[in-house]
């Protein structure tokens, strides 16, 4: 791969193109804006004539969406990162094999971050050595890094990291999230404890899920087992479970 990557930017709108660049060339030295489009069929004639290394792809677009461009490249060369305003398309972005997406408006660690997963991806994609395995483990660590949290009006996307405790009631589940935000799940809290990252989350009781890489402050033991939560939330911990958790906090 050469020192920069080479890439094209995607999107209807041609002020959401030229934000998208302008933040590109200021933030991100090591990628190189080749060209501009604003529909699919120009894209494919600059994928063409380029052989980028990486797309920026806007997934609304009036007549052929992101999705159906990506039709034409199933065996494709270059990495893509989408940019969409709507959330519930993420899911769908990451399985086909997009290394992340970004919502707009386009936050500039978020960017960075995006970035640096392709170079990776494209680094194991073009190396001798790469394997399929070594580029699925990249793509699930990607996909670990967003949650989708499905609601009774279908699906919100959230960091991972900003969850910091899960709440069982009946077959409902409340996530609570930084910034006294939360979500009530239509799924019970089982489906959240097999799709959630065991390193970072951990369920110390049948009805709690805590955060327990980014979010615990505090254990105690006064009043029984008790997880102390970043938003001051006391979670109890089973006696099963505690001495599991136990050996969690002697790792960190």
């Amino acid at each position: 791969m050469p020192e920069r990557m080479r890439a094209l930017i995607i999107d209807d709108e041609a002020l959401a193109r030229e934000n998208l660049q302008m933040l590109v060339e200021e933030f991100c030295p090591e990628v190189e804006v080749l060209a501009l489009a604003a529909n699919a069929k120009e894209a494919r004639t600059l994928v063409e004539e380029y052989s980028p290394d990486l797309v920026f792809l806007d997934i609304m677009m009036p007549g052929e969406n992101g999705f159906a461009f990506l039709e034409d490249y199933k065996q494709r060369k270059f990495a893509v990162i989408f940019t969409t305003a709507h959330g519930e398309h993420a899911m769908k972005a990451l399985k086909v094999q997009a290394v992340d997406y970004l919502e707009k408006p386009i936050n500039i660690d978020d960017l960075q971050g995006a970035v640096a997963k392709a170079k990776e991806f494209i680094t194991l994609k073009q190396g001798a050595k790469s394997t399929d395995a070594r580029i699925d483990k990249l793509l699930s660590s990607i996909t670990s890094e967003k949650t989708a949290i499905p609601t009774s009006d279908g699906l919100a996307i959230v960091k991972s990291e900003d969850i910091i405790h899960l709440e069982a009631y009946d077959n409902y589940t409340t996530v609570f999230l930084i910034n006294n935000k939360k979500i009530v799940s239509s799924k019970n809290i089982k489906l959240f404890e097999d799709k959630l990252s065991e390193r970072v989350f951990f369920r110390t009781h049948r009805s709690h899920i805590i955060n327990f890489a980014h979010h615990l402050t505090e254990f105690k033991r006064t009043d029984g087992n008790i997880a102390v939560m970043s938003d001051n939330t006391e979670i109890p911990i089973s006696r099963r479970k505690l001495p599991i958790f136990l050996e969690r906090i002697a790792e960190l």
